[in-house]
């Protein structure tokens, strides 16, 4: 094991490690004490009973600096330091020493180390890491790790690995938890942590990480997935005004992520093919590429295109590099979803039957949104005749199965669908019953049924007979 490696174990399996100092200290002459000396001052790492690391900067005098009797040089204080730093500089005390080699045993043992520091390790060096100026993860993903640290490490962060047992880690998620895909947030990241340490070799490639034990239950929803119809979208979409309009009409149409709408520049959008290019999202004020790499692609806008010219022409700013939706504050900022969310929710709930109270959601339920209307947007798309892997790739999905996961089948389709089976079963017992009502042959006509089939068999019999001379 190297030095490094054995210092940052040491570091995540709670020992404490004297930091390794290569000190050269500049030698300076005191001239304001009465008299004049050459002195030094340095650094001296010290281990507290309490286990922590106490830096000091010790005072080193060396010599008079202008003795008459016996002054001493520059040149041999230097030297005279030198050989005090020495010692400093070498290995650490019997004492010390003797807690770094316990602490290096400790850490050859990968199920010693303890998980705060380790995930403390991975938030610094992955998920709030900068490289080539450009985050290792996107915004988004980036905001969800902190909210599973801020979970995880309270509970966890002095527990050490070999410590991780499944089934307090799932009673745990289930107390912490409300919902499934927290849940799965919260163990996915605990993994993560272990992954990537595994990745960098601080454990060893062998090591099984615990947390593959840990088995979520069956998945649920917390919301349950709806959309509205087609006339109830229609009077909630009524009752919005531009470009709240125009932004959820996007959605509803074409079946982009309200991220991806926020985020069209003027350059996105080629009025004349009319059609947009999805190539960044915006999200919370963090401009980044899409969700996934299937996520940059080119759209259609339909019937919108008239509705895109007019509100681009409106703009006050239509550089190529300018917001298609800035704020009404900011020109130079994208419109933020918070809002278009707001001005969708309360048209949905103003939309309730007369005598209703206030207090009545209308139109309005959990987990109502702009992403609502992405979810109609898919599921509507099958319904007039597209099939899931055209709607999967308009929809930017990574796979099909997300496709499927989107994709609802409302009473109306499924009344559709049955009657469709029952019209092709009722046709299907016409036709027998037809023929069961035509009267039975006469025997000469089935007599003529009968030499007609013989004389078939024979010209058949013929030509195979025929085949055979001429391969002969």
């Amino acid at each position: 094991m190297d030095s490094t490696k054995g210092n940052l174990l040491t570091l995540l399996t709670g020992g404490r490690q004297l930091k390794t100092r290569v000190q050269h200290p500049e030698v300076h002459e005191r001239k304001d004490r009465g008299s004049y000396y050459w002195f030094f001052r340095y650094r001296l790492d010290e281990i507290q009973p309490d286990g922590t690391v106490k830096t000091t900067r010790p005072f080193k005098t060396l010599g008079p600096s202008r003795d008459k009797a016996k002054p001493m040089s520059h040149k041999k204080a230097c030297e005279e330091r030198d050989k005090f730093m020495a010692e400093i500089n070498a290995a650490p005390t019997k004492s010390e020493a003797a807690v770094l080699a316990q602490d290096t045993a400790k850490a050859a043992e990968p199920g010693d180390i303890l998980f705060g520091p380790l995930a403390e390790l991975w938030k610094t060096d992955y998920v709030d890491r900068i490289a080539a100026g450009r985050p290792l993860i996107a915004h988004t993903t980036k905001v969800k790790y902190h909210w599973c640290l801020s979970h995880m490490l309270p509970r966890w962060k002095d527990t050490r690995l070999k410590d991780f047992k499944a089934k307090a880690i799932m009673d745990w998620l289930q107390e912490e938890c409300t919902s499934w895909h927290a849940m799965c947030a919260i163990r996915n990241a605990m993994s993560g942590v272990i992954t990537k340490a595994t990745e960098w070799e601080i454990i060893p490639r062998s090591y099984a990480n615990p947390i593959q034990w840990v088995k979520l239950p069956k998945k649920w929803e917390v919301f349950e997935k709806r959309i509205l119809s087609p006339e109830q979208t229609a009077q909630v979409m009524a009752r919005l005004e531009e470009p709240n309009l125009l932004i959820c009409e996007t959605c509803l149409d074409t079946g982009t992520r309200i991220s991806e709408v926020t985020g069209l520049m003027i350059k996105h959008v080629v009025l004349d093919k009319g059609i947009v290019r999805i190539e960044q999202r915006h999200c919370r004020g963090d401009i980044d590429v899409p969700k996934t790499a299937k996520s940059k692609r080119t759209l259609t806008l339909g019937g919108l295109t008239e509705r895109y010219k007019d509100w681009i022409e409106g703009l006050r700013r239509k550089g190529p590099n300018d917001w298609v939706f800035p704020q009404d504050e900011d020109l130079g900022a994208p419109r933020w979803d918070s809002g278009v969310r707001k001005a969708l929710k309360e048209a949905a709930r103003s939309i309730r039957p007369d005598g209703a109270p206030k207090e009545d959601p209308g139109l309005d339920f959990p987990g109502f949104g702009p992403h609502s209307l992405r979810r109609a947007n898919i599921t509507w798309r099958q319904e007039v005749g597209g099939s899931s892997i055209e709607t999967s790739k308009i929809a930017g999905h990574a796979s099909t199965a997300i496709t499927e996961e989107y994709t609802l089948v409302g009473l109306n389709r499924q009344d559709d669908l049955t009657r469709l089976i029952q019209a092709k079963r009722a046709k299907a017992a016409r036709k027998n019953k037809a023929v069961a009502s035509q009267p039975p042959a006469s025997d000469e006509l089935a007599a003529q049924r009968a030499r007609a089939r013989t004389a078939r068999a024979a010209r058949k019999a013929k030509v195979v007979e025929m085949t055979k001379q001429d391969v002969a």
